[in-house]
């Protein structure tokens, strides 16, 4: 039991159906469908369509999509990658002569195409229960009247308000200047675009009118994009990769998702025994810290479109391949995997959970990578323009290379843990790079440390990425000395790690347990 002294959040507790998201408005949403009748499937879209006017920082319609689901009738899981691919004129050559090294993150070239209301539409087509135009009414009615700005979304909204360039000042600043918490927002723009999908599906973003914003808004930045280029989106269902972590079965999305960075992270901490060590000790911080610099120069190096190069799971499944990376961690020295390895080195988002009553269940993240995306708009609707394609690199012949039709590296993923017989777990953690890194941390404090799921979303976090070992507050200045002593250099990061998004169902007392992450405005709500 808690410490209910402690200002931390308790469980979450219901026994028919249970939604978590990071807004507290989309679990309302989300909740209501439930209780209406729709099913997990239908709550997910409905709240995913209303989280770019509760989080437009983080989400929006020019985004991607990516989701596992479990059906109501079996634990057959089935996975949705609903990524855009790059547009089909992009030319690697051309591109490596205007950058040479590594394309900008605010290029307009970063921008390819989205592939989340294709996946939406798919979704409710293959798995839904009420009508989609039904699912757009919440996010009508919230674009049109507006949405209350809440703290955290008001705290990225000042941080990040210099990545708004050219038309995105006028549809995302109010009156020059940042939303502030209190503030409302609403978007006339989305409220017409929103109304066309639900009149026409996903044929009235990809094709007309809105399509002809985006493709004239692009050419105007430079673009080279085709109403081709909209109009052949497609999305792909795709088979989990599953990996046995203790007593339970990992489930992940399969590249172009990193996924595998996630299991090859826990498959490295279970060799090096973490579960015996103290869950808040500079140990520990330090051997996960080596072993996700390992998974993510392999991902680095291996991930990408499978569509256009055969990957070698092995890398990051293998005991063998394992057990070689384990040899490299010292236990009281930082390495250079870099040389060691020779692997050639190679952020915002919504994550929510549900289950409902007849236990289908579902775990979606949806993003347009950065903050506010490429910053960039569409000139006429208002839409922001992900920046996806920053995922590429421009290495001629690395499996990640842009090309034309390929999608790129992406860092969203959905996941679900299963133990036979006692629990089912949808589960996500957003924060750009550190999803894989947040998915092993999840995982390894409910595991590894017993810790319940509430109690898991909460407990500090610390990343390693380009070069800096980042802590958050919850780390006390005696555990940073301690990893300063032995290699690390410590960064105190001015924004929380990531965030994170749970709902454990309990198959004895069949019973949901949700958890929230405290570092977002959301809530696990369940009836």
């Amino acid at each position: 039991m808690r410490d209910f002294q402690k200002s931390n959040r308790s469980i979450s507790y219901s026994s028919n159906g249970m939604v978590a998201t990071s807004h507290p408005i989309a679990s309302i949403v989300g909740l209501d469908i439930l209780k209406k009748g729709g099913n997990a499937v239908d709550a997910a879209i409905a709240m995913a369509l209303v989280l770019p006017i509760c989080e437009p920082q983080s989400t929006g319609l020019f985004g991607d999509v990516f989701a596992i689901i479990k059906p109501s009738d079996n634990d057959n899981f089935v996975g949705i990658n609903g990524s855009g691919k790059a547009p089909k004129n992009i030319s690697p050559d051309t591109l490596r002569q205007k950058f040479q090294f590594a394309i900008p993150e605010d290029a307009v070239e970063t921008i390819t195409m989205p592939g989340a209301v294709a996946a939406f539409e798919s979704l409710n087509r293959k798995f839904g229960k009420m009508e989609l135009s039904d699912l757009c009414q919440p996010a009508i009615n919230y674009s049109e009247k507006g949405v209350i700005v809440s703290p955290r979304v008001a705290f990225d909204w000042s941080h990040s308000f210099n990545n708004l360039k050219k038309y995105s000042k006028k549809f995302y600043s109010n009156n020059g200047k940042p939303f502030l918490a209190g503030d409302i927002f609403k978007s006339s723009g989305q409220y017409e675009v929103l109304k066309k999908i639900a009149k026409f599906g996903a044929k009235g973003f990809y094709e007309g009118e809105v399509a002809k914003d985006f493709i004239d808004s692009l050419i105007e930045l430079g673009g080279v994009y085709e109403e081709d280029d909209f109009s052949s989106v497609t999305v792909e269902y795709v088979d989990p990769c599953k990996a046995k972590i203790g007593n339970c079965e990992l489930f992940e999305i399969p590249p172009n998702g990193q996924g595998l960075t996630a299991i090859l992270i826990l498959k490295i901490l279970e060799k090096l025994e973490v579960c015996k060590l103290d869950a808040m000790c500079a140990k520990r911080v330090h051997l996960e810290a080596e072993a996700a610099k390992i998974a993510y120069l392999a991902r680095d190096n291996f991930i990408a479109d499978t569509k256009f190069y055969d990957l070698d799971y092995d890398i990051f499944m293998s005991d063998e391949k394992i057990n070689s990376y384990v040899n490299l961690i010292k236990e009281d020295k930082v390495s250079d995997f870099n040389k060691i390895l020779d692997f050639t080195p190679h952020k915002d988002t919504v994550l929510l959970t549900v289950v409902d009553k007849n236990r289908q269940m579902i775990s979606l993240i949806f993003s347009i990578f950065n903050s506010f995306g490429s910053g960039y708009c569409s000139k006429k609707y208002g839409i922001l323009f992900h920046n996806r394609g920053a995922g590429f690199n421009l290495k001629k012949g690395h499996p990640n290379e842009i090309i034309g039709g390929k999608r790129p590296l992406h860092t969203i993923i959905p996941a679900f843990l299963k133990e036979d017989k006692k629990f089912l777990m949808p589960f996500g953690v957003m924060g750009g790079q550190y999803q894989a890194n947040g998915h092993a941390r999840l995982i390894s404090n409910l595991l590894h440390h017993n810790m319940d799921i509430q109690s898991a979303i909460d407990f500090p976090r610390s990343f390693p990425f380009n070069g800096l070992l980042n802590l958050e507050n919850g780390y006390n200045t005696d555990i940073a000395s301690k990893l300063q002593k032995i290699g690390h250099i410590i960064s105190r990061p001015d924004q929380p790690i990531g965030g994170a998004q749970a709902i454990l169902y309990d198959l004895k007392k069949d019973i949901l347990m949700g958890g929230s992450d405290p570092r977002k405005d959301g809530c696990a709500l369940g009836y």
